[in-house]
């Protein structure tokens, strides 16, 4: 391992390190605009030059190897200086070249408080500048609704480039013009077509790239900051909420390498807006067929005076996909307590939990577990829409080499090359007799377009028995992979909100009793995805955000709490349980949603077992004790994997298709943001003008 000595210390580091990355192991503090960890090396900013003891002039240490260095006349270790008055002059030198035509508008810039430039101008730059002449003018550039350009402040870094290239895999940003003259556009000025777009904004060193929908909206200095996780799926990305008063005012990623690096998708980014529009925020109860406002007491002892008179075996509870945890346990001590069979957490009516065991129905291999991959077989997913983050992931290993794809489902542009093997459940029969691969870490990641069908729990079958076929468990891996959509589905699994007890009905079952009325009551915990024709006469009770399809059948509704306006325990498609945490409060009268439930019990004379937050965590993590080991991965058992395969059914002749079909409107939130819907009616024609085409 090489050796080098930084400001006086000697360090030693490993091979290939490149110097900027030395000075930082050696605590010394490098300033950059184009570097980052994450991107290729471009080296055209000049602003992390150091000394290197013998080089004629300072080195650009971010695109210099420490095997690039000499070592001294009697073999000592090469020697760097950060701090010297040379690196001083030099640093002074490539600020004011910087700063020659950057417009000083800080104070309208949105960017202003947490600017790169900003704060490096102040640590190394000087008071004065020798330059007269007119600073250049850069015409401003479409690029989509999500990010506002001003050009002219650009300072040609190319980080926005190479991260749409590399990372987002789009190649619709690039440069034009040489010297003065560049500049950094889509060129025939369309909108960028990447779900992850969003975070050229946190890239830009300058006020170049900056929030449209955030503009002029508010300073970093207001804002009460939430470290809390993503709910726009199943990934369970780490977000920070930042917060003026009780409005949301916009949502930033959080460093987390096993989960989602430092990147999170537009929607996840961009949701804030639909937070706190067609907002529920009273009771309401159906009077001659139209809701009107209503108390709390009057809206409990409506629907506890129906449960009552429905009975047990015509009453159900459904829970929806965006529901933590403590709710969705709550829900089950409730039904249990009414002694209610009906009950199901797979809204869109996967077999998932019936079989297997938590291994059944989780990402085994983890999400940073797919660097580890040599081969990766998609089936009836398109992560590129269900989980942005996790196919930029896929990417990420693909770019690193080595890696075979293979896709069984859709056609569709996944950012990266592929092997399509076919549409559906044939090309996976004819993979279930594949023999042994060569691969040593082989995966499968099947996705809810395979799993939520009628012939479900026969293609879960048949992907068991390829997965055996190929080899793809052994030893310490395991790589049979559920990618889910919904943030709340693997934690509903985990507390067992399923149809367990002899008798008890799933989604389907449940929807078709309904329709045919011997299914009197049922309750509808934040379910918005389901057919609401199918539950026919029945008495529904509402419980939820937002004023969606849900709300639109309720005969009661009853207004919940987002996910960032309680503290709730979302499991992540990985099986990593996580707390999002409270940055504001929910709107008028809305609560959160176990404390309804606790409440609803209280008006029919039912105990469940606890009074407060603390205690229904305690008993949770009773029923589940992996829900108490918060940011970490519990290992499951892929012992019971093998009755996946004995599961007896045959698969119909139908392809699988994604169930994501508009990435922008896949949730209640999704559908009463403003910022979505036009991203939506952008994607919409963009499709119908490459049909065309």
């Amino acid at each position: 391992m090489p050796k080098l000595i930084v400001d006086g210390t000697e360090i030693e580091v490993e091979s290939g390190t490149t110097l900027i990355q030395a000075c930082e192991a050696a605590g010394a503090e490098i300033p950059r605009f184009c570097y980052h960890e994450r991107l290729s090396i471009a080296g055209n900013c000049r602003m992390c030059l150091v000394e290197v003891k013998g080089a004629p002039k300072p080195q650009a240490s971010c695109a210099m190897s420490v095997n690039d260095l000499r070592p001294g006349p009697e073999g000592q270790p090469p020697e760097v200086r950060t701090n010297s008055p040379l690196v001083k002059k030099a640093r002074e030198g490539v600020m004011e070249f910087l700063l020659i035509n950057h417009p000083l508008d800080c104070p309208i810039c949105d960017q202003g408080g947490e600017c790169d430039l900003q704060d490096q101008a102040m640590a190394y730059g000087i008071d004065k500048n020798r330059f007269d002449e007119n600073k250049r003018a850069v015409e401003d550039k479409y690029i989509g609704p999500l990010v506002k350009t001003t050009m002219t402040r650009c300072i040609q870094c190319t980080r926005c480039v190479r991260f749409t290239t590399e990372v987002a895999g789009i190649e619709e940003l690039g440069a034009i013009g040489r010297g003065e003259d560049m500049e950094i556009t889509t060129y025939l000025e369309q909108a960028m077509t990447s779900e992850m777009q969003g975070n050229v904004i946190d890239l830009c060193p300058v006020g170049a790239l900056t929030s449209a929908p955030y503009e002029f909206k508010a300073r970093p200095w207001e804002l009460r900051k939430t470290e809390t996780i993503d709910v726009m799926d199943a990934v369970g990305s780490a977000i920070r909420v930042d917060v003026r008063g009780r409005e949301v005012m916009r949502v930033l990623p959080r460093l987390n390498e096993e989960v989602n690096e430092e990147w999170i998708s537009d929607k996840s980014r961009f949701i804030w807006d639909g937070l706190r529009s067609q907002r529920l925020d009273k009771p309401y109860v159906r009077e001659n067929g139209k809701l009107r406002a209503a108390g709390w007491d009057e809206a409990f002892e409506l629907i506890a005076s129906k449960l009552k008179a429905a009975g047990p075996d015509k009453t159900a509870a459904l829970v929806g996909d965006l529901c933590g945890t403590e709710e969705v346990f709550a829900l089950k001590k409730l039904m249990e307590a009414l002694e209610v069979k009906n009950l199901d957490c797979r809204e869109a009516g996967s077999p998932l939990g019936a079989a297997g065991g938590r291994a059944g129905y989780i990402f085994n291999s983890t999400i940073a577990g797919i660097e580890d991959a040599d081969a990766i077989m998609l089936i009836g997913t398109n992560p590129r829409l269900e989980a942005p983050v996790l196919n930029a992931r896929i990417r990420k290993r693909y770019l690193a080499g080595d890696c075979t794809i293979g896709v069984i489902g859709e056609r569709a542009d996944l950012t990266y090359p592929y092997t399509y093997l076919g549409d559906g459940p044939a090309a996976l029969a004819d993979l279930a007799k594949h023999k042994k691969s060569r691969a040593k870490r082989p995966m499968f990641i099947i996705g809810q377009g395979a799993l939520s069908r009628p012939d479900g729990a026969a293609v879960l079958a048949s992907a068991m028995q390829a997965a055996q076929s190929i080899g793809v468990i052994k030893g310490d891996w395991n790589g049979l992979n559920v990618l889910h959509t919904a943030a709340g589905r693997v934690g509903a699994l985990d507390v067992c909100a399923l149809p367990t007890l002899p008798g008890g009905k799933d989604t389907a079952a449940i929807l078709k009793a309904a329709k045919a009325g011997s299914i009197e009551a049922v309750y509808l915990l934040g379910v918005d995805e389901i057919d609401m024709d199918a539950l026919g006469d029945a008495f529904v009770v509402y419980q939820g955000t937002h004023g969606d399809a849900g709300a639109h059948r309720a005969d009661v509704i009853l207004p919940g709490a987002t996910y960032t306006e309680k503290s709730a325990t979302y499991v992540n498609t990985e099986g990593r349980a996580q707390m999002a945490r409270r940055a504001n409060f929910p709107p008028g009268d809305a609560r959160e949603d176990w404390a309804i439930i606790r409440a609803l019990a209280g008006k029919m004379d039912v105990t469940l077992g606890f009074d407060n937050l603390e205690h229904l965590r305690a008993a949770m993590y009773k029923a589940a004790p992996q829900l108490a080991a918060l940011d970490s991965i519990q290992p499951a058992d892929s012992g019971p994997l093998d009755e996946l395969a004995k599961v007896k059914g045959k698969m119909t002749s139908k392809g699988f298709v994604s169930p994501v079909t508009d990435f922008y409107m896949t949730n209640p939130i999704a559908r009463a943001s403003g910022i979505m819907a036009e991203c939506s009616s952008l994607r919409a024609g963009q499709h119908k003008l490459a049909a065309a085409e």
